[in-house]
């Protein structure tokens, strides 16, 4: 006979009804009546008719529940309620009950049936007949959060409350076939009052559900006091002014003694449900916490759904800080051994492998399996002990957890998870060493640099999991953009640096070193023909296809040209390699490309390791000659300055269209500092030469540009703040050393100085200004597009993009014809864009 906790039974969910629990429905769902405040007795065990009761369920160990027999690990919990000696309205229903009431008689309590009730438009109700009995209506009003009050003319000041008494009689007798009316503003799926889908009368709470136990936890603290969740604590204040509200009943207490404690229940049951309700205060600890109640614990970035359901803590991860390996593939993450061993994988024992699991097992060293799982689903650490009996018993059907190897793919992930290369697959590399590594050319997606970037790592635990991320999330698979099509994975710096000097024509490299970077880059260089010597260009046609045709434009203006694998002009620089890569994934595919990226960056790199490339103060020196002629600039623009601010005083400045005089002033001012920051640039262009290391890696887009040498060496220029220049400071000047109302540059935050000799005092603080202007931008920018990223995932969640290309919703509603209006992925699409102001229209039309 099977065991009953393996036996299996199919049930099939047909339909889910959503209603507000009546006080039917919370009675059958409730298991006990909570009278009691109170939660343990002084011997530290739940008090029977209390906010713990055992047969609520029990959350401490040695207790068993009283309706399951359940210990705390394996009782689900379950509910108790507490009778309320007055209704209370349930907090979250009062626009409901507000339209129930407006759209009711309140005589005779049938349907008005008015358009302009149904709408919303209540200012309108006194005006309004029962179609039944003919009555006059008055107008009521929610004075939130939960307060009705009645008027018989929308300028008459003076307002009678609406007491829940009188609310209570009101719904209860609407008549059903009027319920079933109503209920159709509410959902097109309500269905006839008989099916309890929507009453109104449960828009009053007679009855309050309390949850078990399991969800509000007792806390024991270090001095062995309990300390009780924010729900509990809720509860218990209810449960308190309900006794204090039955006391005055019994008392005979007057009326608006008895209206007061009612108010309290109501604004404590109120607060119980949403303690963020506005018009009232937020019920508090000693502390001034303010209780985290049922609301609370759902909403926001902190509630369930976002924190708990759609984000979630996951088993089989790992985390640590990521550093650089040029030596690994870019699809490829080095792993420490001590992550290694944790992570487990599991294999699933066949006829074609039991050998190979078997000798895990018996292994107690890395690698080695840690545990099995039985057929029956029973797992099993390996130990010592046991290690012989799990031998002996393996077999097909069983499944191995066996340590982290090489080879395994795994998921890689970077937070913020902007686009869907923030995760990929990678396979794994055991190493030595406490962080993850990673080729620096897969760091553009992640966004990721090794300042002390954290990643995490995610060990698939299915075989189509892993098929799926081979097939579709292998960074070889993503080497271009989906946003523009251009080459997201590429080389940077040293390897665009590297790439260039070995493209270069007249680049020759002895026989040792070229084996030395060939046998680094992956080859087999004992099937290599040996020559004494290589050019730079035959090592990397070693790397392109023979059958390779291309033409790319470069930064330095001289086309690279290839022809038939071979590079006849030009040399790599950044630009062309857009180009190249590009060409390689969209005619030789992913994997072409990939090998191409990984090997010609390792040869790069190693290139320069062995010839070095130098960056030293000795590339941003002036002499004092030189030094002459860009201070000969600076003297041209301020006087450029000051006539444009002798014709502005003057008024002879010629207005620029749309422009005040000012705003002229500012935008002729700040063209002549951009002149001659160009001039200065083209100076120090000439007089160090591309010889120079600095310029050639701006040059080529290795790394830098133009404009951090001229900030280095000539002048940092004018600082900018909020698009122009520096005004705000002190009573008409920008500093307290300055004349009052001079416009002139220093005056107003151009800074002569550059960074190898120095800012002065006031050219310091002008850089602050901007560069603070520049942090703040940043943070706000972090946030606005990361909530409106949020805000658009939502509002696309349901769309899909059918096999036919059309985008749909979730009911199979069109929303676009072609994914896109064009169907094309931009991934493969071409990057240069066209110049329609410089381009005839006849050549448009052949476009």
């Amino acid at each position: 006979m099977m065991n009953r906790r393996y036996e299996r039974k199919d049930y099939y969910l047909h339909n889910i009804q959503f209603m507000i629990a009546s006080d039917e429905i919370i009675k059958k769902l409730a298991k006990v009546e909570v009278k009691l405040p109170d939660t343990y007795d002084d011997n530290g065990y739940p008090i029977e008719g209390g906010l713990m009761d055992p047969r609520m369920g029990v959350v401490d160990p040695g207790i068993k529940c009283k309706t399951c027999g359940g210990t705390h690990k394996t009782c689900p919990g379950h509910f108790g309620y507490i009778k309320l000696n007055a209704p209370v309205i349930h907090p979250l229903f009062v626009k409901h009950l507000e339209y129930v009431l407006n759209n009711t008689c309140e005589k005779c309590h049938r349907f008005l049936n008015n358009p302009e009730l149904r709408k919303g438009n209540y200012k309108i109700r006194n005006k309004v007949v029962c179609p039944h009995c003919g009555a006059q209506q008055s107008i009521i009003k929610l004075d939130k959060p939960y307060n009705f009050v009645i008027k018989f003319d929308k300028d008459d000041e003076k307002e009678d409350e609406l007491l829940i008494k009188k609310i209570e009689k009101w719904l209860n007798r609407i008549p059903d076939e009027d319920v079933e009316e109503l209920s159709k503003a509410f959902s097109p799926y309500a269905v006839a009052a008989k099916d309890y889908i929507f009453r109104p009368k449960d828009f009053l709470l007679n009855y309050l559900l309390v949850p078990p136990p399991r969800i509000r936890p007792s806390i024991t603290l270090e001095s062995g006091e309990k300390s009780e969740d924010d729900l509990t604590h809720a509860l218990a204040e209810i449960i308190r002014v309900n006794e204090k509200l039955e006391m005055n009943k019994r008392a005979g207490a007057p009326t608006l003694i008895h209206e007061d404690h009612w108010r309290l229940l109501q604004y404590h049951v109120a607060t119980y449900f949403d303690n963020e309700l506005p018009g009232i205060p937020q019920v508090r600890h000693r502390s001034g916490r303010a209780l985290k109640t049922l609301v609370q614990r759902l909403k926001g970035k902190e509630g369930r759904f976002r924190y708990n359901l759609n984000g979630k803590r996951v088993e089989y991860s790992a985390r640590t800080v990521i550093s650089p390996d040029v030596k690994i593939d870019f699809n490829q993450v080095g792993v420490p051994q001590r992550i290694a061993e944790s992570q487990t994988v599991p294999i699933a024992v066949m006829e074609n492998n039991i050998d190979y699991c078997k000798e895990l097992i018996q292994r107690d060293v890395y690698p080695r399996a840690v545990a099995v799982i039985s057929p029956t689903g029973e797992k099993r650490i390996i130990t010592s002990t046991n290690r012989e009996k799990i031998l002996q018993e393996i077999g097909p059907g069983w499944v191995i957890l066996r340590q982290l190897v090489d080879g395994d793919v795994v998921l890689f992930n970077r937070q913020p998870s902007l686009h869907r290369v923030s995760m990929m697959a990678h396979y794994v590399k055991v190493l030595p060493g406490k962080t993850f590594r990673i080729n620096p050319l897969i760091t553009p997606p992640y966004n990721a640099d090794f300042d002390g970037d954290e990643m995490n790592l995610h060990v698939l635990q299915l075989e189509e999991a892993r098929v799926e991320a081979m097939e579709l999330m292998d960074g070889n698979k993503h080497i271009l953009s989906i946003r523009n099509g251009r080459a997201l994975i590429k080389h940077s710096e040293d390897g665009v640096t590297g790439l260039y000097f070995l493209s270069k024509q007249d680049t020759v490299i002895d026989k040792n070193n070229a084996l030395r970077m060939l046998a680094n880059a992956g080859f087999d260089i004992k099937n290599l023909p040996i020559k004494n010597s290589y050019t730079g260009r035959e090592l990397l046609e070693m790397l392109l296809p023979p059958d390779l045709s291309m033409e790319a434009d470069t930064k330095l203006g001289v086309k690279l040209k290839i022809q038939k694998g071979k590079i006849l002009e030009g040399a790599i620089d950044g630009k062309a390699l857009d180009e190249l890569i590009k060409r390689l994934v969209i005619v030789y595919g992913d994997d072409v490309a990939a090998q191409f990226i990984n090997k010609s960056f390792k040869m790069g790199i190693e290139y320069l390791t062995l010839h070095g490339i130098t960056v030293s103060y000795k590339n941003y020196y002036v002499d004092d000659n030189y030094r002459k002629k860009i201070v000969k600039e600076l003297q041209n623009m301020d006087k450029k300055i000051e006539e444009l601010i002798e014709k502005f005083k003057s008024r002879e400045l010629d207005r620029l269209p749309g422009m005040s005089m000012k705003q002229t002033l500012e935008a002729l001012i700040m063209q002549v500092t951009t002149e001659t920051r160009n001039a200065i640039g083209k100076l120090l262009e000439n007089y160090f030469g591309t010889e120079n290391s600095s310029i050639l890696m701006a040059k080529i887009g290795s790394r830098g540009s133009l404009l951090n040498v001229i900030q280095m060496s000539g002048t940092v220029g004018q600082q900018v703040v909020r698009n122009r220049r520096p005004w705000r400071g002190y009573y008409k000047r920008l500093l307290p050393f300055f004349d009052r109302g001079k416009l002139e540059g220093r005056e107003r935050g151009y800074v002569y100085g550059c960074f190898t000799t120095g800012l002065d005092v006031d050219e310091f603080f002008a850089h602050s200004i901007a560069g603070r202007e520049s942090i703040v931008n940043t943070a706000i920018r972090t946030s606005r597009s990361g909530y409106m990223q949020r805000r658009l995932i939502n509002a696309l969640a349901d769309y899909y993009v059918e096999d036919d290309i059309s985008v749909r919703d979730s009911n199979g509603r069109i929303i676009q014809f072609l994914y896109g209006g064009d169907a094309k992925n931009p991934m493969y699409m071409g990057v240069k864009g066209l110049d329609v102001d410089d381009t005839r229209k006849d050549d448009i039309d052949t476009v």
